[in-house]
């Protein structure tokens, strides 16, 4: 039987914003936790459940999965995290569930104990969990990986920082960088982070890694990032960040290796290989808001840590021949130029635009999806729009964007040129406001005027 898994907000001052979720809990696996105590260093107090599949191999790897704001370890068994359960029935690999004991049931990844190797907090009790597993397991300390969702997410890329040379690779669905929600005086929940409006360069970012474990010249985990584009909690513009940031940890370029669409809303960007086990692979959920993992999701993750033995079984699209860079948040420096697209004629056909925004004082960020509703496929396209008084692009992602205020054409890049009959693309941008943060009223694809919906 399918139940909802609510996840309830409570003031804006507490950090359960990270969980404000409404999900429909997939059929709970046959599941049987077991809590471990006294299993080492523990500064904050965590809880430890393990669930060990009847199957498990003769030297398990060990996944580390991180629950949600007002989260349990049995609530995201069950819940979100239940294919990683049914994966491990399958693979054999042994699954920690670390349990968050504080107030609001958030993990700390914002205080310098958190964000220093060895410095205390969530981060220490969760590396003796991995330890004990290890140990009482004979679990295979070189595959130690870990997932999270939301708050687990952020802690996710906080481990993968702290811990470089303990877990071999991370999934994070709906996180934002390591160091993002770093606060002072006391404060859990940091605005600027959660808004999107936290952007720095690569380089910025990278170094926060590499200053929480001081002179380590080892190899960093391999990550994997999810994000809805519409996902208001945690602004989507921290994909981009995130993508900035462990690219530059690895060394390499922001520019993809390859770009396809494992599923229809998903775009797969991949960085250092085309490979299923590349570096960095970022993976934007169309549509989609803070409601992941979600069906099917959790085999990619697996297959990206290896565990699987191979590819999903979900055969992805052909990658791009011509990789781009999609960073969400990148500099306006770096919004392809229009040059880079190839030319705008197109089939014509009707349209449907849909145009959400998240602003903040001075600022905003504005996703749209174009949908091809017409009976020819779209092979270049120009969207054209007009932006109310005052708004300035000053970055953009999935397209180039000119002039950028007033009267906008936004035209498509190497990759995403081409809109097949009821297909959709989606782009977006950051652009400061003087007070006016609302919408066009208006769009046209390649001159023909759009429904918006």
């Amino acid at each position: 039987m399918r139940r909802p898994l609510k996840v309830v907000l409570a003031a804006a001052a507490v950090p359960l914003v990270a969980a404000a979720v409404l999900v429909a809990a997939r059929p709970a696996a046959a599941a049987t936790l077991t809590q471990i105590t006294n299993f080492g260093t523990n500064p904050s107090s965590l809880k430890m459940y393990v669930y060990k599949p009847a199957n498990v191999a003769a030297k398990p790897p060990i996944l580390v999965a991180v629950h949600y704001c007002t989260g349990t370890a049995s609530a995201f068994a069950s819940g979100m995290a239940s294919e990683f359960v049914s994966g491990a029935d399958k693979y054999g690999y042994i699954v920690v569930f670390p349990e968050a004991t504080r107030s609001g049931s958030c993990f700390d990844v914002y205080t310098s104990q958190a964000l220093t190797r060895n410095g205390g907090s969530d981060p220490v009790g969760i590396k003796s969990m991995v330890d004990y597993a290890i140990q009482n397991y004979n679990g295979d300390a070189s595959r130690v990986f870990v997932t999270g969702a939301s708050s687990g997410a952020m802690m996710t890329n906080v481990l993968a920082g702290v811990y470089p040379d303990v877990f071999a690779a991370g999934a994070a669905f709906m996180g934002v960088p390591f160091g993002c929600f770093a606060t002072t005086g006391g404060a859990t929940w940091n605005s600027t982070c959660s808004g999107g409006q936290m952007i720095k360069t690569a380089q910025e970012w990278g170094n926060l890694v590499r200053a929480a474990y001081p002179g380590y010249s080892g190899s960093y985990p391999r990550m994997q990032l999810w994000h809805g584009t519409a996902d208001t909690t945690l602004n989507y513009n921290n994909f981009g960040e995130e993508i900035k940031q462990w690219t530059n940890v690895h060394g390499l370029s922001q520019t993809p290796t390859s770009t396809d669409t494992p599923q229809s809303s998903w775009t797969r960007t991949r960085y250092g290989s085309s490979q299923t086990t590349a570096a960095v692979e970022g993976i934007s959920v169309s549509g989609v808001g803070h409601s992941l993992p979600t069906s099917g999701m959790a085999a990619y993750a697996l297959a990206f840590f290896g565990l699987t033995g191979g590819t999903t079984s979900a055969s992805p699209s052909t990658p791009s021949s011509s990789p781009a860079s999609v960073s969400p948040s990148a500099s306006a420096s770096s919004v392809p130029p229009a040059s880079s697209a190839p030319p705008t004629s197109s089939a014509p056909g009707t349209c449907k635009v849909t145009y959400t925004t998240n602003a903040w004082n001075t600022g905003l960020t504005a996703s749209i999806t174009i949908a091809n509703t017409g009976t020819a496929a779209v092979n270049g396209w120009s969207l054209g729009f007009t932006l109310p008084s005052g708004q300035t692009i000053t970055s953009g992602w999935n397209a180039t964007y000119a002039p950028t205020s007033g009267a906008v054409t936004a035209k498509n890049v190497s990759y995403n040129g081409t809109i097949s009959v009821s297909g959709s693309v989606s782009i977006g941008f950051q652009a400061t406001h003087t007070g006016n943060s609302g919408k066009p009223t208006a769009f046209t694809l390649n001159g023909t005027s759009c429904t918006v919906g």
